[in-house]
């Protein structure tokens, strides 16, 4: 009876070609679902901070406690009091929130449009492009979050100055940098708990859609 080579045995072992446990077709299939889940979530996340966004706002209007900061800084500075102004201010103010709420409803519509038209049996370079597109999209909604709230705080800024030089009012040096400081770190403040919201909740579903992507990106490659 010959030896049993173990050594011999591994070799030829490890020389058996390994037989792939799915084929390039379910391996789409799965990534396809994977995305289209990664997109729904996305979709019901925007719409739960449209129903958020809209109950605050409403809570704000009737309490009306932006006028309130707004003419407590006036008189910090040293300006009587301007209904007009204050009331221009308000309606500036509304249109803000309007416009933000506005924005925000069509890009909920267009995340359940990438919803529906990622479908399982989409072909390959299809499905690579809807979910490039769909990057952009949640791209250019994170920036035009930032861009009203610096909007907001640019309007702010533009009615206190013009209080101002309609009343021909000199505050003090202190006073006015005090203000400004306050309204620069505000700013910058808010936009980064924006960018940190939305790289933290956004972020992780976007960094699960690149992986799917790049597996995708491979698979197109191997075919061609």
């Amino acid at each position: 009876m010959p030896d049993f080579d173990l050594d011999s045995f591994k070799k030829t072992w490890q020389e058996q070609p390994v037989q792939p446990k799915y084929d390039s077709t379910e391996i789409l299939k799965m990534l396809n679902r994977k995305s289209r889940n990664y997109v729904k979530y996305i979709f019901w996340i925007s719409v739960l901070e449209f129903l958020f966004f809209s109950v605050l706002g409403l809570f704000y209007f009737f309490q009306d406690q932006d006028s309130d900061s707004f003419r407590k800084i006036l008189e910090k500075l040293g300006a009587q009091e301007a209904p007009e102004i204050e009331t221009n201010f308000d309606h500036a103010y509304l249109a803000i929130k309007v416009l933000s709420l506005l924005i925000t409803a069509y890009f909920v519509l267009k995340f359940y449009q990438n919803y529906r038209k990622i479908r399982i049996e989409e072909n390959l370079k299809g499905l690579i492009t809807r979910i490039i597109k769909f990057k952009k999209t949640v791209n250019a909604f994170i920036l035009i979050s930032i861009v009203l709230l610096v909007a907001f705080m640019f309007v702010f800024t533009a009615f206190i100055f013009y209080v101002l030089n309609s009343q021909n009012v000199q505050p003090s040096n202190s006073n006015l940098i005090i203000v400004i400081i306050g309204i620069i770190v505000s700013t910058v403040l808010c936009v980064l708990l924006i960018w940190l919201y939305y790289r933290l909740v956004y972020g992780i579903i976007i960094r699960k859609l690149d992986r799917n992507l790049k597996q995708l990106k491979d698979i197109d490659s191997h075919e061609n």
